[in-house]
């Protein structure tokens, strides 16, 4: 998730810049966060004033009293590029709400907040967001590794260790139950429990034959028979519901509630 900060006042971006980052280190996932110190400086950033061009941003957080150009002045020319972007606005007072509600904010937030409050907003965000690549972090050998769970695409017991395969074909051998290993990824519903001590991402299975899953690295692991269509089946949900989720966010519209239940 990528955010831009606008405020003029420094205080306030670097606080705002350490919510989120600790956001996305509780979430497991990669926040990015650009700070700005005005409206102009934001729109400058685009060379031509193209928002696309800069990489669109998934969220804006605005303050309104700006020296120059306003908040709801820049969020209005925000809306005439692009009509996606969550807009927050960030202000001291509630005098602007009508208008930056005119602007379809999605939250508007007065000063000054606590981080529960900039948290709860970060997360409805997240809920309306398409997934974003969580990753979670495995010591491997001495080193501590960050590691994307769409790059796990299989996870297999060894004793008191894991062996978890890497979509590039690496592998990482952690000390780690497979227990452990699910708390991490906050049950994370691609990682399909199809044999005892093994996990596989629904998402790398290319297909099931002679009662084994083909994965897209080539490995061919086995299933536990007896819950061999139940196993076929939960990969195939996972699967539409990610079709379903990428068609949703290409129509511009929030993939619903029912779609994400138990993702």
């Amino acid at each position: 998730m990528k955010i831009a900060l606008v405020d003029d006042e420094q205080n306030y971006l670097d606080e705002m810049a350490g919510l989120v980052c600790d956001f996305g280190a509780q979430r497991h996932c990669h926040v990015e966060t650009v700070p700005f110190l005005n409206a102009e400086g934001f729109f400058k950033a685009f060379g031509d004033g193209s928002f696309s061009a800069g990489g669109c941003f998934d969220a804006v957080f605005m303050d309104i009293y700006m020296d120059g150009m306003d908040g709801v002045a820049a969020a209005q020319k925000i809306r005439s590029m692009d009509n996606r972007c969550v807009l927050v606005f960030l202000t001291s007072s509630s005098d602007f709400m009508p208008d930056a509600f005119s602007c379809h904010a999605f939250e508007y937030i007065i000063k000054p907040f606590s981080p529960q409050r900039i948290f709860k907003v970060l997360g409805d965000i997240l809920e309306m967001l398409p997934p974003l690549q969580k990753y979670i972090e495995v010591i491997n050998g001495r080193k501590t590794i960050h590691v994307f769970l769409d790059e796990i695409s299989s996870v297999i017991t060894d004793a008191h260790y894991l062996d978890i395969a890497l979509s590039n074909g690496e592998t990482l051998h952690c000390r780690m139950t497979m227990p452990e290993f699910v708390m991490l990824t906050d049950g994370d519903s691609r990682f399909l429990a199809v044999n005892k001590g093994i996990m596989v991402n629904a998402g790398c299975i290319l297909e099931f034959t002679d009662n084994c899953c083909v994965l897209e690295n080539g490995a061919k692991l086995p299933i536990r028979v007896r819950d061999r269509l139940k196993i076929e089946q939960a990969a195939r949900d996972y699967n539409f519901r990610k079709i379903r989720e990428r068609q949703a966010h290409f129509a511009g519209r929030p993939v619903p509630e029912g779609i994400r239940k138990g993702d």
